[in-house]
């Protein structure tokens, strides 16, 4: 992917070393493992029931059209719960739906790690070199200086999901600081606002 220089001549974007990302994605102090820690202890499953697939068919229609997948859920056993703010949906057990307001407080229904595990065809991806990669893991921020591509209806404040760009595995989930171009061109800052990561609290939830 080619981004611009400041004198407006496109470049490639490199993938970044370990220490860059260690400089400038993860947090000075411990305020990561705070978060982990209060979502272990704050975001746990509440009011957790099996409910018809009729009653949730305007949210899981929804979440169809906006990633262009098919969930085929006919036949599924289906629950509700809360997660912290959230609202989630398991099929056969496993969290595969969230419900979460974006900052304008619109709901935002999206796919868990492991539904993208599922639907690796789905809609709103953006794409990073191996060197971001531990760091997501780590629930880190995703740093523009690693994004190699992203999918062109990604916009700015859309919940998106992070994959690797040599497999195509999903990482993390997070929102989007700037739209799809703006994202790849960039090669500082932040660019996308994890919530949800491989190894986190929702990821090893059965």
């Amino acid at each position: 992917m080619f981004g611009k220089r400041t004198d407006g001549a496109p470049h490639r974007h490199e993938p970044m070393s370990g220490l860059w990302f260690i400089n400038n994605a993860m947090p000075k102090d411990d305020s990561l493992s705070a978060h982990v820690a209060s979502m272990a202890n704050e975001w746990s499953i509440r009011k957790r029931r099996p409910v018809r697939r009729k009653n949730i068919a305007p949210l899981l229609k929804q979440l169809e059209t906006d990633l262009a997948i098919d969930l085929n859920v006919d036949g599924a056993f289906i629950e509700m719960a809360e997660y912290g703010p959230w609202t989630m949906v398991f099929v056969d057990r496993t969290p595969l739906v969230i419900e979460l307001l974006d900052e304008e407080e619109q709901r935002c229904v999206f796919l868990t790690l492991r539904g993208f595990l599922e639907h690796s065809e789905a809609l709103k991806w953006v794409e990073v070199d191996h060197g971001a990669i531990p760091f997501l893991m780590n629930g880190a921020d995703c740093m523009v200086a690693g994004v190699h591509g992203a999918e062109s209806s990604v916009q700015s404040g859309d919940l998106v999901w992070i994959r690797d760009m040599t497999h195509k595995r999903p990482l993390a989930l997070g929102w989007a600081v700037d739209d799809a171009s703006t994202l790849v061109e960039n090669t500082k800052g932040k660019g996308i606002k994890t919530v949800h990561w491989v190894g986190d609290e929702l990821w090893d939830m059965e």
